[in-house]
């Protein structure tokens, strides 16, 4: 399931996505043996080389920043170039693909500048480049940390104007209603096993197989070195959130002496079993518990929300609602795959809490209109490169091509099966989902082992304890596999990315590990954030 995007499942028509200045002159890549490492699986020496190689090529030829495209939506005094990256690393001087990136200066002196600060908000499939927004909306909770960095986004390999990947044509893509996620039947097992089959090789046709193999973290990793040296930056500071936090965890892993600063936000467990497949139904269990949280909630409620006074109540209104939507879509496009793929906001984010119990007391008070409103997919969402069917592409390519996947149907019918029974909530949605990489077209890789090198600095972990979308585990594991790493958590809370929120808790420390490089000699709890009132 991706982190940051809503659930997406296979259904008739294939899948849904549910989810200042620069510095001056070239500055020379730190070398490939000094901090460098060769990975396992992933960074054989021909890679490392190149990465080497594309690094110092990048940092000679630098950014030509330019007003950004009229159609990006990245409005002055945001700026937009591109980065040059081999397709594969053990290639540097073949096939060449081109990487958007943006950025806005820092809003401090000159003096205050300490950098660029890159970011990654997940998927894998999201796109960064409206992180530089944070500074024309002036966010306060990221105004310190503007003064002093330039905040750079991109779109990873194959996303959005990054070389874009697809597996379906994205008007197929969006056509609802889908089939209902759990099945009723084997026969229902057949029809979304041929689907998700369909898109696995939907996705070798409508993308070259040469550039479909290279779609893995460890490339993106070096796609992120990459954009460092183009950046002028000798060593780089990162953000990353949700799968942006792998992406950070392997980069540490391959560049441990290229980073100076990294905040990693909602942690995936970087242990190699839990690539892709454990992770996956770890995030069905945790999904149950925060939309128990949501429900206990609304019920809590129920003078605002009128659903039910109990959590049980208010899940007979949620299963009622789901049999009239199987049996009669609503407005004849939302079924229960799109129920779950609105729905599914509530346990991700605190901030949906409200907005999602309003609607679904709407329509239970009548006003059906609201709930399609809110439920049916974009129509209109088929504009190629940045298409949620784009998004949809590079989840299942990355997630596919980085691990090896279970080839036997009896194995994830067994596993769902089993956790349906008590986490019904999004595990047989999920398994759909994730179904395409039993039959993937393209060699599944061997994850990185990720761990601490002696350069590596010190790294700042920000977790919630109720997370659905990376559970509180992987923030535990990546602490102890990174030495000198600082733990911040935030206990009682479950909302899927911390950093962003209002907690001085935890903004305080962010801002002082970024401006100043210390964190806390332990670790820290921090109270959760506010509660969200009706």
């Amino acid at each position: 399931m991706r982190p940051t995007k809503r659930a997406t499942v296979l259904g008739s028509a294939g899948a849904l996505v549910t989810a200042a200045a620069l510095i001056a002159g070239a500055v020379a890549a730190p070398s490939a043996t000094a901090g460098t490492r060769h990975g396992d699986g992933h960074g054989n020496g021909s890679e490392a080389r190149g990465a080497s190689i594309a690094a110092a090529r990048a940092a000679k030829a630098g950014i030509d920043w330019r007003d950004c495209p009229a159609d990006w939506g990245l409005a002055k005094p945001i700026q937009c170039g591109w980065v040059s990256v081999p397709v594969d690393y053990a290639k540097p001087n073949g096939k060449q693909i081109e990487l958007a990136v943006d950025r806005i200066g820092n809003t401090g002196t000159a003096s205050e500048r300490q950098g660029a600060l890159v970011y990654n908000p997940g998927g894998p499939g999201g796109s960064g480049l409206r992180f530089p927004a944070r500074v024309t909306a002036k966010n306060p909770v990221w105004a310190k940390v503007a003064k002093a960095y330039d905040f750079v986004g991109f779109d990873p390999r194959g996303v959005g104007h990054s070389a874009p990947i697809s597996c379906q044509d994205p008007q197929e893509f969006v056509k609802a209603p889908k089939a209902d996620p759990v099945p009723g039947s084997e026969a229902d097992k057949r029809a979304q096993r041929k689907l998700a089959r369909e898109y696995a090789e939907g996705c070798a046709e409508r993308t070259d197989r040469a550039v479909l193999q290279q779609m893995t973290t460890p490339n993106t990793a070096r796609d992120l070195d990459v954009v460092r040296a183009a950046l002028g930056e000798r060593k780089l500071n990162y953000l990353g959130v949700s799968y942006g936090t792998y992406l950070g965890a392997v980069y540490g892993t391959l560049f441990p002496g290229h980073l100076r600063r990294m905040v990693v936000d909602s942690v995936v467990n970087p242990e190699r079993s839990n690539i892709w497949y454990q992770a996956n139904l770890n995030q069905d269990i945790a999904f149950e518990g925060r939309w128990k949280d949501w429900e206990d909630w609304v019920a809590e409620n129920d003078a605002t929300y009128h659903l039910g006074n109990t959590r049980a109540k208010v899940e007979q209104q949620w299963l009622k609602l789901r049999a009239t939507a199987k049996k009669n879509p609503l407005g004849g496009i939302v079924g229960p795959a799109e129920l779950i793929s609105f729905f599914q906001s509530a346990p991700y984010y605190d901030s949906s809490w409200a907005p999602v119990a309003k609607v679904f007391s709407q329509y239970v008070a009548g006003d059906t209109q609201a709930m399609i409103d809110a439920a049916a997919p974009d129509l209109t969402d088929t504009a190629g490169n940045i298409s949620s069917e784009n998004g949809n592409a590079v989840y299942t390519a990355v997630e596919c091509t980085d691990a090896k996947w279970p080839t036997d149907w009896r194995t994830w019918d067994r596993d769902n099966t089993r956790l349906h029974k008590d986490y019904p909530f999004m595990t047989w949605a999920n398994a759909w989902m994730n179904l395409p990489c039993a039959t993937w077209p393209v060699k599944q890789r061997t994850p990185v082992e990720v761990r601490s090198a002696k350069d590596l600095p010190p790294v700042l972990i920000v977790q919630s304890t109720e997370d659905a979308a990376t559970p509180y585990p992987g923030a535990v594991e990546l602490h102890k596999r990174f030495k000198g790493s600082r733990l911040i958590t935030e206990k009682g809370a479950g909302s899927h990315g911390v950093t962003g929120l209002v907690n001085p808790c935890i903004n305080d420390r962010v801002d002082t590990y970024l401006l100043t490089g210390r964190t806390d000699r332990s670790d820290v709890t921090c109270a959760p954030h506010a509660t969200p009132t009706p």
